[in-house]
């Protein structure tokens, strides 16, 4: 039976793997087979962490709001609570970009809380 070279796909496909692969360690980076390993464990790793990085910086946030808060004389919980009672519609995001870039302006916003907590 003749030999069959599999013509340019197989190459193009190799060589798409081997791109990917690029700055790899050791044989990862050289040889096709350690090099589909490596990239389906590094695409797997990929997948997970996008989920995880969203998790990651929530719980940043809460913990940055929660400091920034208890300066102020108010407990996390506490301030997110009364800003939905009040329709303070804020993201922990903005919140906690505000308490670290504008502190007199939050403080503003922890003191109505407070305000509207007491009324």
């Amino acid at each position: 039976m003749a030999r069959v070279k599999r013509g340019y796909k197989a190459r193009r496909r190799r060589n798409k793997v081997l791109k990917q692969a690029k700055g790899y360690r050791g044989s990862k980076s050289k040889l096709f087979r350690q090099a589909v390993e490596g990239v389906a464990r590094a695409n797997q790793f990929a997948y997970c962490h996008r989920r995880l990085k969203k998790r990651d910086f929530r719980s940043l946030w809460i913990v940055r709001l929660s400091a920034a808060t208890k300066t102020l004389g108010l407990s996390y919980s506490k301030f997110m609570y009364g800003l939905k009672e009040q329709g303070i519609v804020l993201n922990r995001k903005m919140l906690s970009e505000m308490a670290i870039h504008s502190p007199k302006v939050f403080s503003q916003l922890v003191e109505q809380v407070k305000t509207k907590k007491a009324a």
